[in-house]
């Protein structure tokens, strides 16, 4: 799993263009490590490969989705999520994502789809897109009181720490931090906001 800094997490994935057997072997790794770390979607480049794919999963899905030069066609409305990201642990903020989208995208095989998209799946899309394109979800905070550091107890509460701006030696040091508790979940599946994050206490099952 790449973190930031790492500059490839800011780097435009290429398109792709071979669908073969390799890229069916990345896909699958990309599920594992999203799975190990309770990820609802993952981008190729956080594993390294400068591709145009993701995958994404949200927790009630059986199977993983992996999606090949996606393109989001169409978004629909406006809502106020808490979101977090595995390449930057540690953290997580408020951001506004669309209510519905429209992706159009390619299989493992290349055959050309389309799909419709609202709640955490289209949130999941919209954020795995925008790492295809060297954009994080730092660059769509509503505000920078909005965004938090976490501290996870001996217990597993999640304590949420309101911090500034976003200052990349700053999260550096928080993603290694956070590399010793990779399970929580990426993002919070009631699409909430921190549990009164004034006080400092969240839930432990927010989102990563």
């Amino acid at each position: 799993m790449r973190v930031f800094p790492d500059p490839i997490l800011r780097q435009r994935a290429r398109k792709v263009t071979q669908f073969d057997a390799k890229l069916a072997r990345l896909a699958a790794d990309m599920v594992e490590t999203m799975t190990a770390h309770r990820g609802v979607g993952l981008a190729a480049n956080q594993v390294g490969a400068l591709l145009r794919m993701c995958v994404v999963q949200p927790e009630d899905w059986d199977e993983a989705l992996a999606l090949v030069n996606p393109e989001i066609m169409r978004r629909e409305g406006l809502r106020e999520v808490e979101e977090g990201c595995l390449s930057l642990p540690g953290y997580r903020g408020m951001v506004n994502r669309a209510e519905r989208i429209r992706v159009r995208y390619q299989d493992l095989s290349g055959k050309q789809l389309r799909l419709k998209a609202d709640c955490m799946l289209a949130q999941a899309i919209e954020h795995e897109t925008d790492h295809l394109n060297g954009i994080l979800y730092i660059d769509h905070l509503i505000a920078h009181d909005r965004f938090f550091r976490i501290k996870v107890g001996e217990d597993g509460e999640v304590e949420y720490l309101p911090t500034g701006e976003p200052d990349a030696a700053e999260l550096e040091a928080a993603a290694r931090r956070m590399n010793q508790h990779p399970h929580l979940p990426q993002f919070d599946p009631t699409n909430g906001r921190p549990a009164n994050p004034a006080a400092g206490q969240g839930r432990a099952d927010a989102a990563d």
